[in-house]
């Protein structure tokens, strides 16, 4: 019972150990000592609740095998029967901790019809959304001395990047998910003293890594992933208060349509110098035209529009029936905004070269000798552009493009900013030279100014 109960949890993990929410999170950066925090956690629950039944799942065999059965092997010796053949630690009190994998999409369905009070998801972002989705039916109990829970732990990146963020860092939800249900405890590796006592040279490894890695693995920034298409995003950098537009910024909207998917229009200001501020953000679903451009109208109250650019298929025919004379019967979404309005222009669609545009204003750009600010900067109201930005991946067909995806808020803004100017690179000043007659050619009076 001593090599159970072997080490002093750091407060990160002591949270861990003390949470009941039904799906607890923890981790984000690289030596948080997350697998030692789920395996105690496991055998701490097996040991208080008799009888209690636990599933632990990685991804594949042998990181199961290396980051758990080795080592719960090892610390339940004498505590605990371990059976190979199921690959289950049975406790004299009647818990079972029952270690399993999903290296494929369907191998979850071997655990169909089974009941577990508690199911652990180590790395869970190797997992996918649909995968955890089916664990989740799994995860019951008809005691009434125990609520079931899940647990995960995880770093950014990977397969199941984008559900874990939306979870547990963006905490957006869907109508059948309650907030209170879900619960992130952050941890680093500068939580990690026995790591940072026993290998301090890892600690140095992930200081020495390019910015980006270092900011996922080091930091834990849930907005760096593998594949990422805007590596340039940073919350820290990109994300602002919101704050009171001055009057004489020029103000602008743009829009992505959509019913059944959603429909994102974005407000934009601009200030002297060309940097462009979203400052408001409406994203709905399944709303009607007409009702959207009344809702744009309503929340633009009194402000000066100069203009709103919509993605271009608002001015298809969309279910319209073809007339005698060759023209179309029916309005467009367009037409229907225009009834309420609100006139629309069609947005420049280019996708690589808008992609690229968005990247430009991503870009740091000189404000001042000392300082320098991104060329674009967004409210941190604007929830669904900060969410889906930086989850924009490569095309796997076209590395210069985007892939397809949860993408209307950046489409939205690619139309905004493919709308403004391209800039100019800064004019050379020529500066005059002191006078010096031994320095000038005879026959160049340009001696006098340099480059």
């Amino acid at each position: 019972m001593e090599l159970i109960l072997h080490g002093e949890p750091n407060p990160r993990q002591r949270e861990f150990f003390l949470s009941r929410a039904r799906h607890t999170a923890y981790g984000g950066a690289r030596g948080g000592g997350k697998s030692w925090a789920m395996r105690r956690k496991f055998v701490l629950l097996a040991l208080n609740y008799p009888g209690l039944r636990l599933l632990l799942l990685r991804r594949t065999l042998p990181e199961l095998r290396e980051n758990h059965i080795v080592p719960l092997q090892r610390e339940l010796h004498g505590a605990a029967k371990y059976s190979a053949t199921e690959r289950v630690f049975t406790f004299p009190n009647g818990s079972r901790i029952k270690l399993g994998y999903c290296d494929t999409a369907q191998d979850v369905y071997q655990y169909q019809g089974q009941e577990y009070e508690v199911i652990g998801l180590e790395e869970a972002t190797h997992f996918t959304e649909e995968q955890m989705q089916f664990l989740t039916t799994c995860s019951r109990t008809s005691r009434r001395d125990f609520t079931p829970r899940m647990y995960y732990t995880c770093n950014p990146g990977n397969v199941g990047h984008a559900w874990v963020k939306r979870l547990f860092i963006d905490r957006c939800y869907t109508a059948a998910e309650r907030p209170e249900d879900y619960a992130f405890i952050p941890a680093r590796i500068y939580d990690n003293r026995v790591l940072l006592e026993s290998d301090p040279g890892y600690l140095r490894q992930l200081e020495a890594l390019p910015e980006d890695l270092r900011r996922a693995h080091l930091n834990g920034d849930w907005d760096v992933h593998e594949g990422q298409y805007f590596r340039e995003f940073s919350r820290e950098k990109h994300v602002i208060e919101p704050f009171c537009i001055p009057e004489n910024w020029r103000r602008f909207r743009s829009m992505d349509w959509g019913y059944n998917d959603p429909c994102c229009v974005l407000w934009h200001a601009v200030d002297g110098e060309g940097r462009v501020y979203t400052y408001r953000e409406l994203y709905v679903r399944r709303m009607l035209a007409g009702d959207v451009a009344s809702e744009v109208i309503r929340l633009s109250g009194s402000e000066r529009i100069a203009y709103t650019v919509a993605s271009p298929d608002m001015w298809q025919h969309r279910g319209a029936v073809l007339a005698a004379n060759g023209g179309f019967e029916g309005e467009t979404i367009a037409e229907l905004f225009a009834a309420k309005g609100l006139s629309l222009t069609p947005a420049d669609n280019s996708r690589v070269a808008g992609w690229n545009r968005v990247r430009e204003y991503l870009a740091m750009r000189p404000v001042s000798a000392e300082k320098s600010l991104p060329g674009w900067q967004c409210f941190s109201c604007c929830t669904n552009l900060i969410r889906q930005l930086p989850l924009l991946e490569f095309d796997r067909y076209d590395r210069e493009d985007a892939a397809d995806g949860d993408d209307h808020a950046p489409e939205a803004l690619r139309y905004a900013l493919m709308s403004r100017p391209v800039r100019t690179p800064e004019p050379m000043i020529r500066k005059r030279k002191a006078y010096d007659p031994l320095s000038l050619p005879e026959t160049d009076p340009g001696g006098w100014y340099g480059k």
